[in-house]
């Protein structure tokens, strides 16, 4: 058996897989934020349902309960810039443009999705809780878009190598290697 001590509850990592949420702003333009409170979970006859949790009162969050859509980007090292720009400018700052970053629209959504992203779910809420000041959002995965390099005999065939993706826990990961810490990628 490994050797364990106990801690203090205030040390929760959790590994999370990083996504930017894409949502409509009431004026139609794009809204983006990093949320690494995702997962999935058994939906009956909906099948599976991707749950993001969202806390506070961020305009991503307000733009989910109006619309009751957005796209989730699944984020791969080489846009670590975009993770760490959309989490340190807030939309009540203004428009999130001091960088460049190309935005195409759901395939099957009318969502705005990050054409740097290797996987992106299109999703539609179906239900949602409330928790403190989190609102977990279970969604129907409307459609998937991933990166034409997947040959993928099912969905448990995917080579996470081709997707890079970045693990979150407190600090940046990748499959077996640490990235650095919020914050380490603005230029």
């Amino acid at each position: 058996m490994a050797k364990r001590k106990s801690v203090d509850p205030i040390f929760s990592m959790c590994v999370q897989p990083s996504f930017i949420i894409g949502t409509n702003n009431e004026d139609g333009s794009a809204n983006f934020a990093p949320i690494t409170w995702v997962s999935a979970t058994d939906g009956g006859e909906d099948g599976y349902l991707l749950v993001i949790s969202m806390f506070g009162t961020k305009r991503t969050k307000m733009n989910v309960i109006r619309t009751g859509i957005f796209s989730a980007n699944l984020v791969s090292k080489d846009m670590l810039p975009l993770m760490d720009y959309f989490g340190s400018k807030h939309a009540k700052d203004g428009k999130k443009n001091d960088i460049v970053y190309d935005v195409v629209r759901g395939e099957v959504l009318d969502v705005p999705v990050l054409d740097a992203s290797r996987w992106v779910y299109e999703c539609e809420v179906i239900k949602s809780v409330e928790t403190g000041e989190s609102t977990s959002f279970f969604c129907r995965v409307r459609n998937i878009q991933m990166d034409e390099r997947l040959n993928c005999k099912d969905i448990f065939d995917i080579d996470l190598t081709v997707l890079d993706p970045v693990i979150y826990s407190g600090k940046y990961h990748s499959l077996g290697t640490c990235l650095g810490n919020i914050g380490d990628f603005l230029k």
